[in-house]
């Protein structure tokens, strides 16, 4: 249990502690650091262009063993050096990568960061497709079971890789295709969701809680600086604000929030403080550049001591 994390106490169920595997992208980030983001057929002058490791799984991965997760990253690269130093870089977070596929490459995004910490993303496609979900479940469900993370751009393989023992958890950010989404969010036992892209799914707000009783699935929706809600299958709804912080950089906060939520999920915490852990480090990680500034466990428990006495308080009875 990582520093900072308190004991089981009463109210809180025992974690399970078994691996939790983030299949998805890997991305070399080329990150340009803008006073504002160009128009066509504009010249925008950076600060600073600085080539750092990314991916929704892999920033993910980093944020649930920053939070104490026994975690495993099943992406796909390449065994060029590049490939291999993005590896490395996750082994020094205590990720297991002995179950990424390194036959394919290591795809590049370009991000940009305006002067009000905001990014705007061009991702390229990965070479990881269903074959390799596949094997990741079928890995998983060998090794005793476990939570498979599957990105958005995975979202279509969601219920192929269901496996006795296995539970599927989905990022929909990524996914563009609602079809897609809302077989996903039936698939899987957790979803976590942009307010924007569910809404473009055709879930408005008041059908939120809808969704998640007719899924069976916990669905918690984030929606930046105006923080969190989070919806039970029994109707239960959870609302939690974000933690006010300065924004120097917003990339990567939503796979934050993803990573430490599943970690909190599989040390045993209710479900609502779960996602009030997630929220807040979620907001931490936007006070410093780069998409994996997911803070340490003792870091998340003194922003949650110290916040403000008006800032709304989620329940922390656990609706399921």
């Amino acid at each position: 249990m990582g520093p900072g994390v308190p004991g089981p106490r009463p109210g809180r169920r025992e974690g399970r502690r078994q691996v939790i595997v983030f299949c998805g992208y890997a991305n070399l980030d080329v990150v340009g650091r803008v006073p504002h983001f160009p128009r066509p057929d504009e010249r925008v002058h950076a600060s600073a262009v600085e080539h750092l490791p990314g991916g929704m799984a892999a920033n993910a991965a980093v944020a649930a063993a920053r939070a104490g997760a026994r975690v495993a990253f099943a992406g796909a690269l390449g065994g060029d050096p590049l490939s291999d130093r993005f590896l490395a870089e996750l082994v020094a977070e205590g990720v297991d990568t002995a179950w990424s596929d390194r036959s394919a490459f290591l795809s590049t995004a370009i991000v940009l960061v305006d002067a009000a910490g905001r990014r705007s993303v061009i991702s390229e496609d990965d070479g990881l497709g269903g074959a390799h979900v596949t094997v990741a479940a079928d890995r998983l469900a060998a090794a005793g079971g476990g939570l498979l993370y599957l990105d958005g751009y995975r979202a279509a393989a969601a219920a192929a890789a269901v496996r006795p023992g296995v539970a599927v958890a989905v990022d929909l950010d990524g996914c563009d295709d609602p079809a897609d989404a809302l077989r996903a969010v039936r698939a899987a036992t957790h979803v976590v969701v942009g307010r924007h892209r569910l809404e473009s799914f055709g879930v408005p707000r008041d059908g939120w809680s809808a969704l998640a009783a007719a899924s069976g699935t916990v669905l918690a929706v984030t929606d930046g600086a105006s923080g969190w809600t989070l919806c039970t299958p029994d109707g239960a709804v959870v609302t939690g604000a974000a933690l006010p912080v300065d924004v120097v950089d917003d990339t990567g906060a939503g796979d934050c929030f993803t990573g430490t939520f599943l970690a909190g999920i599989d040390d045993g915490l209710l479900t609502a403080e779960a996602a009030r852990r997630a929220g807040v480090a979620a907001s931490l990680s936007c006070t410093v550049p780069g998409a994996r500034g997911a803070p340490t466990p003792d870091l998340v428990g003194v922003a949650l001591r110290r916040l403000p006495p008006d800032l709304p308080q989620p329940l922390l009875e656990d609706p399921t």
